[in-house]
């Protein structure tokens, strides 16, 4: 072994454990470059991430990658007995499931793209308790007339929902079987691949007062999913 073997071992160890500390103390996952000022220079973040991923592998915990982020979350097999009591939530009515799938596997998606889907309206309301959650995000604006905003997933969605990526979405069958699309979906309704990324060539940024206003200026009227 070369003198200064031991030296990069030490160092790679200790960078290890400034890694598990801080994705330990996180209450949300971290991304990659959160870690460099904790690191120095020189550093292979993503190597080490994957060297921690290993040495968790088969623990009570496992090291998770959701989008382009970071977290420890409880091994699959052992969730069943951290499960602690639960507040009262209200449960997602089926509109709201119906609209998470399709934003999920459509975006970016506008209020009218996503009722053509459905072949109903889709109320304000369901937007809005979709992005309360935490789930959907107001992207930006599309190119066309009258400016709608398009709506897409959050990172927040891959870690509730377990998912490393929006590739690692369910197929067609899967969605219906777990109840999340309705059989009054069209039959010739196609699974694409959903655009994960910056704005597409068909989309604007969000106008300055998107978040303080209503966010849907497109469509006026009741929530005709209530």
């Amino acid at each position: 072994m070369n003198p200064g073997d031991g030296d990069h071992q030490e160092i790679g160890e200790r960078h290890l454990r400034v890694l598990e500390a801080l994705l330990f103390a996180a209450s949300e996952p971290l991304d990659p470059v959160s870690f460099k000022p904790y690191l120095g220079a020189g550093a292979d973040v993503q190597a080490l991430l994957l060297t921690l991923q290993t040495r968790y592998a088969d623990r009570g915990i496992n090291l998770v990658r959701r989008g382009d982020k970071w977290a420890f979350r409880t091994a699959q097999d052992l969730g069943f007995l951290l499960r602690r009591e639960e507040q009262e939530t209200r449960p997602l009515s089926r509109p709201a499931l119906e609209t998470l799938a399709i934003i999920a596997y459509h975006q970016p998606s506008t209020r009218a793209e996503i009722e053509e889907v459905r072949g109903v309206a889709t109320g304000k309301g369901t937007l809005d308790l979709l992005m309360e959650a935490g789930w959907v995000r107001m992207r930006g604006r599309r190119r066309t007339p009258g400016r709608p905003v398009t709506y897409g997933t959050t990172d927040a969605f891959l870690d509730h929902f377990g998912l490393e990526s929006l590739s690692d979405l369910p197929g067609l069958e899967e969605l219906k079987g777990s109840g999340l699309l309705s059989g009054r979906l069209p039959p010739s309704l196609q699974i694409p691949l959903p655009f994960d990324g910056a704005l597409r060539e068909d989309e604007d940024p969000l106008d300055p007062d998107d978040h303080d206003h209503d966010h849907d200026r497109d469509h006026d009227g009741e929530d005709d999913d209530a």
